[in-house]
């Protein structure tokens, strides 16, 4: 594991391109609906019952990371989290993701989801979150 000396988050590989911002968890969670931020723990209780999640913020999102990211929280709205999974094929087979594509350049797809409600962090949306967290172990061998 290498540690950044600026920020001292871990990671895998030895200096890892990352962001060293100065952004906590609360910067995104400020001004936040109460409806949101019980949303944001609930999904964040859910992924801890697989195994030990860390939380990164960044300068535009909030990392989810199991020993390497495994997804991302990309916008807090009004009544919603946007959360993105990255895999390493597509999973067009779902009724949970809104957009399934292909960052350019590699071999990662990013899958989409929506949720709303702590319903929607439903059976199919913890299959694919213990997916990620699995390759999120694995990635690190």
């Amino acid at each position: 594991m290498w540690t950044c000396p600026l920020c001292h988050q871990q990671f895998v590989k030895n200096n890892q391109a990352h962001s060293c911002g100065d952004k906590v968890l609360d910067d995104f969670l400020a001004k936040k609906s109460e409806a949101v931020i019980e949303l944001f723990w609930y999904f964040m209780e859910q992924y801890q019952t697989m195994g030990s999640v860390t939380v990164h913020p960044t300068k535009s999102m909030i990392a989810l990371a199991a020993t390497t990211r495994i997804a991302y929280i990309t916008r807090l709205g009004k009544d919603f989290i946007d959360v993105v999974f990255p895999f390493s094929q597509p999973y067009h087979d779902n009724l949970c993701f809104h957009k399934i594509a292909q960052v350019p350049g590699t071999s990662q797809f990013n899958h989409h989801l929506r949720l709303k409600s702590k319903e929607d962090v439903n059976a199919e949306v913890k299959r694919f979150m213990k997916m990620a967290y699995k390759l999120g172990i694995e990635n690190s061998e």
